[in-house]
């Protein structure tokens, strides 16, 4: 699935919702723990390809550079998963880790996947690979 077009951060969401995915995308490198399968179908090669391309999709977001949908899609799954999964994410240590409070993430979450529905539609019920 190859992109429409690429579109910058700013052209989609606030300052604050682009904060709080970049501090999402952190997380991966600790305290969540991903195994290569749930990286896999989150979209990325493996459990290190998550890391390294976490930092990739938070300098992008930091530098308002153009994503395509499909890292629209990485990110914003990688993000609801490290925010909710106490298996593999920050869980219950969200709070702790972030210094974010849950209501105001899942507040601003819901807010992101409605500003981003349109861009990530292709990848609804699947992988987000090109």
């Amino acid at each position: 699935m190859k992109s429409e077009q690429a579109v910058r951060p700013s052209e989609l969401l606030a300052e604050g919702e682009v904060r709080l995915l970049r501090r999402a995308l952190v997380e991966w490198g600790g305290p969540a723990r991903c195994s290569d399968q749930l990286a896999f179908g989150m979209g990325f090669a493996d459990a290190r390809d998550l890391l390294d391309q976490c930092g990739v999709l938070r300098d992008a977001l930091g530098g308002d550079a153009p994503l395509e949908p499909v890292e629209w899609a990485r990110i914003l799954l990688a993000a609801e998963i490290v925010f909710v999964s106490d298996l593999v994410g920050s869980g219950v240590e969200w709070r702790t880790t972030t210094g974010l409070g849950d209501e105001d993430t899942l507040r601003a979450l819901r807010t992101i996947q409605r500003k981003l529905a349109r861009t990530v539609s292709a990848y609804y019920g699947k992988r987000p690979s090109e």
